[in-house]
């Protein structure tokens, strides 16, 4: 097989998963599947691994560039390239950005670019598609992956295929999500498969598709990463060209005008969890469709999902039918299975009232290690801290609060102005109000220490940077 370059999307937010999948550590990143625990995207990296297959480009947005980072090393990879978007802008300017940039390593590179929010659960099978597709997309077709539909499916995309020759089938139309009715149709007549957003292509091939359907988009692009600049491990493309592109997907944008597409079948398993409904469907349940995870009981109940992701939760359900439960410790999913797709709704008006919980959780992930609140007043906040070895916070004083500092685990190197001091279990410090510091974890554990804040004002703005060795600005 032919060396193919993965192009791997990971910018998206996930909120139908909400309140597992949020803004801030959205679904890609947040939900594990198979005996290993991988999330989404460490399962979409390792399907493209090995023979025939270059390190990964990965596409990500400034808030998630160093979860990817992060877990790629958890699964022993790097990145070929990680390129940053100063904005989400949906797909085609993505998936161009990284043809772009690839075709200045190889002229001739051949691309799978594929979404990190799906399931597919054999890798075997999944490597057995992309081979049938490397020959057409070799000839210069964009290739795309259908999936054989197992249901009369609303919430997929369709494609409308022709006859096969040597497992590819030439694409016909695209087909928007459909009703019911037409979906059961599309399934009774056969010849349509659900779009799985799998696209696989020449890089020369999809910019001279940009060249034709989309001129004023590859300008835009190319002037974004012609300027874009090198930053730790990273490419951030150019905010000023970014900003004046649309928000396109690539169907819209290229998919449905080009004349070149061919389709390859997949029959194996396939899911994009794209709602809790889907979740259901996939985990395994007893005689009544009951799935329970975590600490959950279900008394009379049936075609339900209870979910609790805390062990300090106990959720119950008792004559439930057709129902779906998430409980997170801040945050509480209630609803009919047939709605799963307006959770997404549902989080738009958390967002536009101004609930934290839409888009945050009570941890924070951050490129050194993560925090969580445990209390919170009005002149008063205790965290817990926890540094993964090696990682530094940077060099920031506050104008309207002080902090106690109290090592639980571990050892820090403690800044204070001119003192630097280590600290070690059941040692703590004082940094009075307006103390230049920083902390960081010199050894090879994890450091936890006890935060404790008091001031006037306690958000997370409150911080004036003064060096930081993850170039966050």
């Amino acid at each position: 097989m032919s060396d193919i370059y993965p192009v791997l999307l990971c910018g998206g937010a996930g909120t139908r998963l909400w309140p597992l999948s949020r803004k801030s550590y959205p679904k890609q990143f947040s939900v594990t599947w198979g005996e290993h625990g991988h999330s989404l995207f460490q399962q979409s990296a390792l399907r493209t691994i090995g023979t025939g297959f270059k390190s990964p480009t990965v596409v990500t947005s400034e808030e998630y560039r160093f979860l990817a980072s992060e877990q790629l090393r958890e699964i022993d990879l790097e990145s070929h390239l990680l390129l940053i978007e100063p904005s989400g802008k949906n797909t085609a300017p993505a998936i161009l950005a990284a043809a772009l940039r690839i075709m200045q390593d190889d002229a001739d590179a051949l691309l799978l670019v594929a979404p990190t929010d799906h399931l597919i659960p054999d890798n075997a099978a999944f490597t057995q598609t992309i081979e049938k597709a490397v020959t057409s997309a070799s000839a210069g077709n964009i290739v795309t992956f259908g999936i054989e539909p197992g249901r009369a499916e609303t919430g997929y995309g369709y494609l409308k295929v022709g006859p096969a020759s040597d497992g590819v089938q030439k694409l016909d139309a695209f087909v928007e999500k459909p009703d019911s009715e037409n979906a059961k149709e599309m399934l009774r007549t056969g010849g349509y498969l659900w779009n799985a957003g799998i696209f696989m292509f020449k890089a020369a091939t999809l910019v001279r598709a940009f060249e034709v359907h989309a001129p004023a988009i590859l300008s835009s692009v190319q002037a974004a990463l012609d300027a874009a600049r090198n930053d730790l491990d990273f490419s951030r493309l150019d905010k000023k060209a970014w900003d004046a592109l649309p928000s396109i997907s690539i169907d819209y944008a290229i998919m449905e005008q080009a004349d070149n597409l061919t389709v390859v079948p997949f029959a194996g398993a396939w899911s994009d969890l794209g709602d809790w409904h889907a979740i259901h469907r996939e985990l395994p349940c007893d005689n009544s469709g009951m799935v329970t995870t975590g600490p959950a009981t279900a008394i009379d109940c049936e075609n339900s999902m209870l979910r609790a992701e805390s062990d300090t939760q106990q959720v119950v359900g008792i004559g439930l039918k057709d129902i779906l439960v998430v409980a997170l410790p801040d945050a509480v999913l209630v609803a009919d299975t047939s709605r799963a797709q307006d959770v997404k709704e549902a989080v738009t008006i958390l967002k536009d009232t101004g609930v934290k919980q839409a888009t945050s959780f009570l941890r924070d992930n951050r490129p050194w290690g993560w925090y969580e609140t445990l209390a919170l007043s009005d002149r008063f906040q205790v965290k817990r801290i926890v540094v993964k070895p090696g990682g530094c916070l940077s060099l920031q004083s506050h104008f309207h609060r002080s902090e106690h500092w109290i090592v639980v685990s571990g050892t820090a190197r403690i800044t204070i102005d001119e003192q630097v001091k280590l600290v070690t279990e059941n040692e703590g410090v004082y940094i009075p109000l307006g103390a230049v510091h920083r902390m960081e974890n010199p050894g090879k554990l994890p450091m936890v220490l006890i935060e404790v804040q008091t001031g006037a004002y306690l958000a997370e703005d409150d911080i004036v940077r003064y060096e930081d060795l993850y170039s966050r600005e």
